[in-house]
């Protein structure tokens, strides 16, 4: 069984993304939507087949120039959401 949310971003050039999780918490996709193209299509190929937990530890706190937040903070709190629902 997979599990997949729609998480609304806050602080960057994305909207959202989609991330995809199997049963054992691994990403199956995580799918930007608005944003620097090139950045976050590389991003989601680097995190697919990652453990949910790995990706949120590399990622999380990542800034975006004089940002609080950037792309990879903002999937490492959607996959925390994700993790986080029953």
């Amino acid at each position: 069984m997979t599990k997949t949310i729609n998480y609304r971003t806050k602080g960057t050039c994305s909207r959202e993304i989609t991330v995809e999780l199997d049963e054992n918490g691994k990403i199956l996709s995580a799918i930007f939507h608005g944003g620097c193209a090139g950045n976050t299509a590389g991003i989601s190929r680097l995190v697919a087949g990652m453990d949910a937990k790995e990706a949120i530890e590399r990622l999380k706190g990542v800034r975006c120039g004089f940002k609080t937040t950037s792309c990879p903070d903002q999937l490492a709190l959607a996959l925390e959401a994700c993790l986080a629902e029953n």
